[in-house]
């Protein structure tokens, strides 16, 4: 689920960027530290604006000047029980990983439908009903989110798809398009956004960026 958060963070610059543009440095370098990571419970998708910036304190330790920032930002954080897309990137016969823009999922075997069954001799290996489910690596899924495990940097969840609607999903190339929904004019507007911003935007997911940008829309 996407939020708008009130945050603040420290900054802080080398004084060889001293002068009359530090405002500006502060900012760009908040824009490099914090969008794209994982704020423990969390992941900071986009930061909209900078509302405060203090006024630089020097530390005695090392001569560096440090900002203390007020912005605010698109953050997403994933609830139990929360439904997401994904795309499998691993599979074995304990179950199969997934990726839900940043989020790592895994969903084991128990967690699949009974009629869905391991067949190793199948090229790739995969879950299969021998009917219309394959589950294989670079298969687009629906998972239920059961359970998440914060650790430093990261975040992974549990999921299912062992409920109605969920797992393999058909036209999953046109449902993951980040410009589906979108006019013309706000494709283009995301592209310029974030065009100076290409790793996060590769790093988090055009699906979510698109998807953050509708809210900031809603909000603003």
């Amino acid at each position: 689920m996407f939020f708008l958060k009130n945050m603040e963070r420290r900054v802080t610059l080398h004084p060889s960027y001293f002068g009359r543009n530090m405002h500006d440095l502060v900012t760009s370098k908040l824009l490099k530290d914090v969008e794209g990571t994982c704020a423990g419970s969390y992941y900071i998708i986009s930061i909209m604006d900078t509302f405060d910036i203090s006024e630089g304190k020097i530390l005695p330790s090392n001569g560096l000047a440090e900002f203390t920032v007020g912005y605010r930002a698109v953050v997403w954080r994933p609830f139990k029980g929360e439904t997401v897309d994904a795309v499998v990137y691993s599979i074995n016969p304990q179950g199969f990983f997934a990726q839900a823009g940043p989020l790592r999922l895994f969903v084991s075997a128990h967690l699949i439908p009974s009629d869905t069954k391991w067949d190793p001799n199948a090229t790739p290996p995969q879950f299969t009903n021998n009917e219309d489910t394959v589950i294989e690596p670079s298969t687009h899924v629906r998972v239920k989110i059961i359970g998440t495990r914060t650790e430093v940097g990261e975040m992974w969840a549990i999921g299912s798809i062992k409920e109605d609607y969920l797992g393999r999903q058909s036209g999953s190339t046109e449902s993951t398009d980040p410009r589906r929904g979108l006019s013309s004019a706000d494709t283009t507007k995301i592209e310029e956004q974030y065009r100076d911003n290409a790793e996060v935007m590769e790093t988090m997911g055009g699906l979510y960026k698109a998807q953050a940008y509708k809210l900031v829309r809603f909000y603003d």
